[in-house]
């Protein structure tokens, strides 16, 4: 797509709103990189699922985020469209308390790849196991 095809005015105006909020997220989100904080996990090799049960409810936490999101996207009413957004808002929230349990515990190595990808072979594994 070339932004120059778009001939409605309006619809032009949509998309430079559109690219410039994306472009200032991003210029924002830009300055918490260098402080993403590197987490450890406990190498004690117990049956405790407290991470497989926190992993579990932090997937659902995120697919929550997305169904609000899609949601706002697809209601026609002011009236839902805010309900929505209230509940998203929400869910945002309890994800974020998901993800920093997870962190503070070590049980989501949030910025180590090779821990993440460790992570996820054993808790494959332990599922298999079950």
């Amino acid at each position: 797509m070339v932004l120059e095809d778009v001939k409605d005015p309006q619809l032009y105006a949509l998309y430079l709103e559109t690219i410039s909020a994306v472009e200032m997220n991003l210029q924002e989100l830009l300055q918490y990189f260098p402080l993403a904080p590197e987490g450890t996990r406990n190498s004690s090799k117990t049956s405790d699922m407290t991470g497989f049960y926190a992993g579990l409810l932090l997937g659902f936490a995120k697919t929550a985020v997305r169904s609000y999101a899609i949601g706002i996207t697809e209601t026609a009413t002011q009236k839902l469209r805010e309900t929505l957004q209230k509940q998203l808002n929400g869910a945002i929230l309890l994800h974020g308390k998901i993800f920093y349990f997870m962190l503070e515990r070590g049980l989501y190595p949030a910025y180590d790849l090779p821990k993440l990808l460790s992570n996820d072979v054993a808790n494959a594994n332990k599922a298999l196991s079950l």
